[in-house]
C-alpha cells in the first residue's frame, strides 16, 4: 500500500539516538552508528520521532510500504519485556495543584473568548471571513484543559484552530498551508504539549508555514501535563 512513512538521511544523521528513544514502536534502530528504519510496518506514521532529531535528518515520504502493524509492535515490546501504552502522551497520571481552590461558576464567572467556530482544523473553511488579518493560534487539543487561564492568555485576540494529529490520524499542513497562503494571516502561535506525539502538530505548523511560501511571524509554546509553561521559543 502507498501510506505516509519517516525517512531518514544518513548523510545528516549523527547517530545520536535520540529518534530511536523517541520511536515507541521501536520502528527505529542504530546499525553502524546510523539511526535506521529497521521495519516498516512498526512505523505508524506518525512522526514522533521528529522533534527528537537535532540535525533535522528525519523527514516524511509517501511510498510502498507493508501498513503498520500495532499486533506486531505489541508482540516485539513483549517480548523484550516492555508494555504497550500506545502514544506516551495518553499515560494517566494524577495532577495535583499547590493551590486548591473550588468555586462556582456563579462567584467567578469566566467569560470565553473564543471568537469563532468552528475550532478544528477539520472542519474550518479555508476561505473564511475572520481569517483576514487574524493573528492564528493553532493548539493541540489537551492545552486548553492543562492550562487554566488558557482562553486569557492564548485565545484572547486569535483566531483559534484546535487539533490533535495522534487522534485525527491526518496531516494538517496542507490545510493549513492554504489557509494561510489564502488569507492575509499576521502571525502564528503553536500551543502543544510537551508529550513526543504533540510535536506533529508543531512539524505540520512549520511545513504549512514554508509550502505557503509567506514569511510569517510565529512562535511555539509548550505546556506540561501539570500546566505549566516550560518552553517558548
Amino acid at each position: 500500500m502507498i501510506r505516509k512513512i519517516i525517512k531518514i538521511d544518513s548523510e545528516k544523521c549523527n547517530g545520536c539516538g535520540k529518534c530511536a528513544s523517541a520511536c515507541h514502536e521501536g520502528a527505529i534502530g542504530m546499525l553502524n552508528g546510523k539511526a535506521v528504519l529497521m521495519r516498516d510496518d512498526y512505523c505508524d506514521g506518525l512522526g514522533d520521532c521528529l522533534p527528537a532529531c537535532p540535525t533535522g535528518a528525519i523527514t516524511f515520504e509517501e511510498r510502498e510500504a507493508a501498513a503498520y502493524d500495532e499486533a506486531a509492535v505489541k508482540a516485539n515490546m513483549a517480548k523484550n519485556g516492555k508494555t504497550f501504552h500506545g502514544c506516551p502522551g495518553s499515560m494517566s497520571r494524577s495532577i495535583s495543584h499547590t493551590e486548591n481552590v473550588h468555586e462556582t461558576f456563579s462567584e467567578r464567572p469566566l467569560e470565553s473568548r473564543l471568537g469563532q467556530w468552528p475550532v478544528q482544523i477539520k472542519l474550518a473553511p479555508v476561505n473564511a471571513p475572520y481569517f483576514d488579518g487574524c493573528k492564528l493560534l493553532i493548539a493541540a487539543d489537551c492545552t486548553a484543559f492543562a492550562y487554566g487561564n488558557f482562553h486569557n492568555d492564548f485565545i484572547s485576540g486569535h483566531v483559534t484552530l484546535i487539533g490533535c494529529p495522534k487522534l485525527d490520524m491526518t496531516d494538517y499542513s496542507e490545510k493549513l498551508a492554504e489557509i494561510i497562503k489564502n488569507n492575509d494571516i499576521k502571525s502564528v502561535k503553536v500551543a502543544r504539549m510537551e508529550v513526543p506525539c504533540c510535536g506533529g502538530i508543531e512539524n505540520a505548523v512549520k511545513k504549512a508555514l514554508i509550502d505557503s511560501g509567506k514569511f510569517i511571524p510565529w512562535s511555539v509554546v509548550t505546556i506540561s501535563t501539570d500546566g505549566k509553561i516550560t518552553e517558548t521559543k
